[in-house]
C-alpha cells in the first residue's frame, strides 16, 4: 500500500481544486514581511528596494500561491518549484542585498551538492513528511542558491559564466537521469499523479525534461548575460610608472 503523504502544502490538490489552495500560514506571512522589511532597511535606494520587493514576491509565488500545492501532487511542480526558487528568487536576493566577495568555486560546488542530495529518493520522501524537513530542504537550496549567485556576482565575467555552465551542466545531467530513468522513484508522488492525466513515470520524466531543459536554457542565459557585459567594459587604463 502507497504511504500517506501529508507535505507541508497539504494534501495532493485535483486540478479542479489547486487555484483555491493558498497557503496562509501566518508564521511564513510573517516571515516574509519580516524579510523585506529587513532588504528594506539595509538597502535605501529605490533600485535596491525594488529588487527587494521583487525577491519576495518571488518567494510568495513560492509558498503561498497554488504552486505550493501543486507540487504535493507532482515532482514537475516541485521541479518548478526548486527552479524558481534557485533561479529566480535566488538572484534577485543576491542582488538585492549588500554586494560581497564569496568563494566562487566553493559556492557552485555548495550549490551542486545541496540539489543532488535533495534529489535523493529517500531524502525527498522525508521532506515531503515533515515540516521541519521540508523547510530544511527549502532553506537550504535557497541559501545555497543565493550564496552562488552572489558569488557570480562579486566574479570576473569568465570565472562568472564558468561556474553558470558547470551549473548548467550538473543540472542538465540531473535531469537527463530522471529523464531516462527506468522507473519512477518519488514515492510521495505515486498516487498523486493520476488526476492530473499523469502517470507516475511520466511526471518524473516531465520534471527531468524541464530541469534538463529550460532550467540548462536559465543558466545559459545568464552565462552569455555576464559574458557579454564582461566583454563590453573597457579594460583598466595602466598606471604610469
Amino acid at each position: 500500500m502507497t504511504p500517506a503523504w501529508l507535505p507541508y502544502c497539504g494534501p495532493a490538490p485535483t486540478p479542479e481544486a489547486v487555484l483555491g489552495r493558498w497557503n496562509g500560514d501566518p508564521l511564513l506571512l510573517i516571515a516574509l514581511a519580516g524579510g523585506l522589511g529587513l532588504l528594506m532597511a539595509l538597502r535605501p535606494s529605490r533600485q535596491d528596494r525594488t529588487l527587494a520587493v521583487l525577491a519576495v514576491l518571488t518567494l510568495a509565488v513560492s509558498f503561498v500561491s497554488p504552486l505550493c500545492a501543486a507540487s504535493s501532487a507532482l515532482f514537475t511542480a516541485r521541479t518548478v518549484h526548486h527552479l524558481w526558487l534557485m533561479g529566480v528568487a535566488a538572484p534577485l536576493l543576491a542582488w538585492s542585498l549588500p554586494k560581497v566577495g564569496g568563494r566562487l568555486a566553493a559556492a557552485t560546488l555548495a550549490q551542486g551538492a545541496v540539489l543532488w542530495i535533495w534529489h535523493a529518493p529517500s531524502l525527498y520522501a522525508l521532506a515531503l513528511s515533515h515540516d521541519g524537513l521540508y523547510w530544511l530542504m527549502q532553506i537550504s537550496l535557497l541559501g545555497m542558491a543565493v550564496w552562488f549567485w552572489s558569488a557570480v556576482r562579486s566574479a570576473s565575467g569568465t570565472l562568472a559564466s564558468g561556474a553558470l555552465l558547470v551549473t548548467l551542466v550538473h543540472t542538465g545531467l540531473l535531469g537527463a537521469l530522471l529523464t531516462f530513468a527506468p522507473r519512477a522513484v518519488y514515492l510521495p508522488h505515486a498516487g498523486t499523479t493520476a488526476p492530473w492525466g499523469l502517470r507516475w513515470i511520466e511526471d518524473q520524466q516531465l520534471a527531468g525534461l524541464i530541469m534538463w531543459a529550460p532550467g540548462a536554457a536559465l543558466y545559459l542565459a545568464a552565462a552569455l548575460v555576464v559574458l557579454a557585459r564582461s566583454l563590453g567594459e573597457p579594460p583598466v587604463p595602466e598606471r604610469a610608472a
